[in-house]
């Protein structure tokens, strides 16, 4: 590879995006679930912003939408490559063998 070809690559696989946006779009449909409930008067109060969708079913759907995100985060794409295989390769250049190094005696 020349030093002038620059080499771009993505944090996260294909997987993980879709993943992710999955998530976005669960958060999404709890705070839509959150919304309303008011009253058109004013002066008269609504209960119906005390309903069981609003209270229960909204906050647990966006924390079910945070929980997927996290996973679609911390999902390894790869499996079969681990940290310590990573490492053994020499994937930061002060762990690999220093070329024509010898210890005198």
């Amino acid at each position: 590879m020349d030093n002038n070809e620059i080499k771009t690559h993505f944090l996260f696989e294909k997987v993980n995006y879709k993943i992710l946006l999955i998530g976005l779009g669960v958060i999404a449909l709890g705070f839509i679930l959150m919304a309303g409930g008011g009253s058109d008067d004013p002066k008269v109060f609504s209960d119906a912003i005390f309903n069981f969708q609003r209270i229960r079913l909204a906050p647990t759907v966006v924390l079910i939408g945070f929980g997927v995100t996290i996973y679609a985060i911390l999902k390894n794409p790869n499996p079969e490559v681990t940290v310590t295989e990573a490492s053994n390769e020499g994937a930061f250049p002060e762990d690999r063998a220093i070329k024509n190094f010898k210890i005198k005696k």
